[in-house]
């Protein structure tokens, strides 16, 4: 069993030796390479129409680079593990230079621009993101290159609640189980009766729920568990510290609320008003996680939550400014992992199938002597 602290980050996997075992030995893809370009498109495609239309969203451009000092790139957890890659702009001959970071993701930068673009209450924006986080073990579904739908809408303070996040996300699973249907439709052989196709709804769980239900598990193995029962799930809650001392993650502190009170269904109170949509993979026989999404933090939530993770002093940066001053909209966003979700629609045993970045060399052997051959 792993334990519990070293389970916070990370892919789960912790080297090539255990990856190897990982990997299924029966794997043999549906498609060829052709084949799956054309129906990776045909998802995209479907995906991004269908989103704009469910959650009135506008796609809209996205940096690939931002400047340091603005306090908008994403550290994607709270311990400093995952940092950006950075450089300097001479610019002028460094008469008026900037340091400049490789966004990890879009998930500040989104809120600001909800303000730039002058978004109304209800109306959002969706970007076609790409990143670099150079910081993951490179296994069969983490790479250094990150595609996602990154996603932002505007809300009131009246929405800043339990309610509405599930609605939204009851809306994103809709278009991806469409998603589903439609490249099945266009591609037949993805029928396959060897691998079960999405449940119609998924199963909604607070992170403290499904630790009471595994108490010793750290949290991998905890959704594991659960995803035997409940196929496709959606976790309240992730970034709070549970009843046995941990976050389920270290969710950073500075984009998502999962600092406010909530109640369970049966009355409870929870904390968190973010979550992730997390599916078993038929294909890997792996918890397979599709998107992380919640509402954002609010002037009060920002400051509680950076005193609790010790990173007040982000609070000098224009983006927390930005809030703390009420200059830029409340609202709720996610990222929807594009080669993630091919991955999974598309029946593929490793994002290298739907995705061209870099990998070992060693990745690469064992992925070949198991019939899986990744992109370059």
């Amino acid at each position: 069993m792993a334990d519990k602290k070293a389970d916070l980050a990370g892919p789960g996997i912790g080297n090539y030796e255990e990856l190897e075992q990982v990997l299924p030995t029966d794997y043999h893809s549906l498609l060829n390479p052709k084949e799956t370009q054309k129906a990776l498109f045909a998802a995209k495609q479907y995906i991004e129409e269908n989103l704009c239309k469910a959650l009135n969203l506008m796609p809209v451009t996205v940096p690939l680079i931002v400047d340091r000092e603005s306090g908008v790139n994403d550290y994607l957890d709270r311990d400093g593990s995952r940092t950006p890659i950075e450089f300097h702009i001479s610019n002028d001959y460094n008469q008026h230079p900037i340091d400049a970071q490789v966004v990890q993701a879009a998930t500040k930068w989104k809120r600001v621009a909800l303000k730039q673009f002058d978004m109304e209450v209800g109306e959002g924006l969706i970007t076609d993101m790409r990143a670099v986080r150079k910081d993951y073990f490179l296994d069969h579904d983490h790479s250094a290159y990150v595609d996602q739908w990154d996603w932002e809408l505007r809300i009131t303070e009246d929405q800043r609640n339990l309610d509405f996040l599930t609605n939204v996300v009851k809306k994103i699973w809709k278009v991806l189980k469409g998603a589903e249907v439609h490249v099945q439709e266009l591609f037949p052989a993805l029928g396959n009766s060897k691998y079960p196709k999405l449940p119609e709804e998924l199963t909604f769980l607070h992170a403290e729920e499904i630790l009471e239900r595994f108490p010793d598990l750290p949290r991998k193995q905890r959704e594991t568990a659960i995803l035997q029962e409940y196929p496709a799930i959606f976790i309240y809650g992730i970034g709070w510290t549970l009843a046995d001392g941990y976050p389920h993650e270290m969710r950073a502190a500075d984009y998502d609320d999962w600092v406010s009170e909530t109640r369970s269904k049966d009355g409870r109170p929870m904390h968190g008003l973010n979550g992730d949509i997390l599916v078993w993979n038929p294909v890997t026989r792996r918890r397979h996680e599709l998107t992380s999404m919640g509402v954002r933090v609010n002037k009060q939530t920002l400051k509680k939550q950076l005193e609790m993770t010790n990173q007040l002093h982000f609070l000098d940066m224009p983006y927390h400014q930005a809030i703390l001053n009420d200059e830029i909209p409340l609202s709720i966003g996610g990222g929807i992992g594009q080669a993630r979700t091919y991955m999974l629609l598309l029946q593929k045993a490793h994002l290298g199938e739907v995705s061209v970045t870099v990998w070992p060399q060693k990745l690469k052997d064992i992925c070949a002597e198991k019939d899986i051959f990744v992109l370059e």
